[in-house]
């Protein structure tokens, strides 16, 4: 008797323990900051974005390469003998020929210092794309971090709901049972409890699904026990939204991306027209042996100079291509203005908006203070038999869609402060300091 309670106190606790040390063993804890470092780090698309971002590196570092000469090399076997004439056609070993060369070519045009400089421009508009997409994310996975916080916090509120249904629910019933109420009270109280238990359930589901799909995305899976630590904090901001576009504008990558478009096209209109109209250089030395004798060689070498006509001809097709580059240019510059010009609009509306939900937040705390009050006056005039059930049931309501509707307008208020962050391409944290 005594060795079968030892074993079943053992198996117990062996149970116990293999129930408790994995969740204790896989529990993580995240922070924002520990989310947007994991999700950088395992984001695909920033990783082939640094793959062309280290291609135009490498090519912004070699820029010699532009001047680098064609280095050519070659070797060859000859044989030669009579075919129809003489002897015909016999094999020596004297009638066998070798030859080697080595060539190189180079040719300068007054182009290529502006074809340097569009490298060296590409590789500026990588890295600004880089740093874009970047921004970009970490922007999204605030809004997924507060965004799965918002909705942990509001099962919170229907655990609440659920909580109180039931609790009416089983006060309803000793009510019915002592003929206090009438059967469809009774039923209407068990319709809000299975109402609540459904909104729960469904609502759960839904913030399972997301934190899995958010989980993913940062590198876990969805067996992982992991828990965001943070809160969603509202500070009233009253932005300028003149002196945000003045100190802000210039850096936005848009913006920035049109004046790098702007700047390349130039180079390429100047790089078009020195290459068309100026002169080019052209350098050239061979070298070949044959044999290898060396009282065989021959070194040759030339240099030419190219003047090209037609491009100052009006009209032709060399001289058509160089003024349509100026086209283009101007087109650039336009895009310029318009982009300028819209993302002004933007940051003027995304402020404005800020303003006006400030209020919205306001008028929610007030209407959560009233539901509050409403709540505590409706529950101590049902004890004392002055209120029926069902008017406590509105009450509980009321509240709990009250906490809902702040908790959902302070989400909404803080992902307009990261629509402004992101207008603006700076941190989020400095428009709260």
């Amino acid at each position: 008797m005594r060795r079968g309670y030892f074993l079943f106190v053992f198996m117990c606790l062996g149970l116990l323990s293999r129930a408790i040390l994995p969740l204790n063993a896989s529990a993580i804890t995240l922070t924002l900051d520990d989310v947007i470092k994991l999700g950088v780090e395992n984001s695909l698309n920033l990783k082939k974005s640094l793959i062309d971002l280290s291609s135009s590196e490498y090519s912004a570092n070699k820029l010699w390469s532009e001047v680098f000469p064609n280095i050519s090399a070659g070797m060859g076997i000859s044989y030669s003998s009579n075919l129809f004439t003489g002897n015909g056609f016999e094999f020596s070993k004297e009638r066998v020929g070798y030859n080697a060369n080595v060539g190189l070519n180079i040719t300068l045009n007054a182009g290529i210092p502006y074809s340097m400089k569009n490298i060296q421009l590409a590789y500026q508009t990588r890295l600004l794309s880089y740093e874009d997409a970047r921004n970009q994310l970490e922007i999204q996975l605030t809004k997924s971090f507060y965004g799965l916080i918002a909705d942990r916090e509001n099962l919170a509120v229907l655990s609440d709901i659920l909580n109180l249904a039931q609790l009416q629910y089983e006060r309803n019933q000793v009510a019915f049972r002592n003929g206090l109420i009438r059967e469809l009270t009774l039923m209407q109280s068990r319709l809000n409890l299975e109402n609540a238990r459904y909104y729960l359930n469904t609502a759960q589901s839904s913030y399972l699904n997301r934190m899995d799909n958010f989980l993913v995305q940062i590198g876990f899976t969805h067996n992982d026990q992991v828990t965001l630590d943070g809160s969603i904090e509202t500070l009233m901001l009253d932005l300028d939204a003149d002196k945000l576009i003045l100190e802000n504008l210039p850096r936005r990558p848009d913006i920035v991306a049109r004046r790098h478009e702007i700047e390349r096209l130039e180079n390429s209109a100047r790089q078009t027209a020195n290459s068309a109209r100026a002169p080019s250089i052209r350098l050239s030395a061979d070298w070949s042996g044959r044999n290898f004798n060396p009282s065989s060689d021959s070194l040759s070498g030339s240099a030419s100079v190219s003047i090209p006509i037609d491009p100052w001809i009006p009209g032709t097709p060399r001289n058509q291509t160089v003024r349509n580059t100026h086209s283009a240019i101007e087109k650039a510059k336009l895009d310029l203005q318009s982009s300028e010009e819209s993302a002004s609009a933007q940051i003027r509306s995304l402020a404005a908006n800020i303003k006006n939900s400030w209020v919205n937040i306001e008028i929610a705390n007030l209407s959560l203070t009233i539901a509050q009050r409403n709540f505590e006056l409706a529950e101590q005039g049902f004890r004392s038999g002055t209120i029926e059930s069902l008017r406590l049931e509105d009450a509980q309501n009321d509240l709990a869609y009250a906490r809902q509707r702040l908790l959902q307008t302070e989400l909404s208020y803080f992902n307009m402060i990261l629509d402004v962050s992101a207008a603006l391409n700076i941190s989020w944290r400095e428009l709260l300091q």
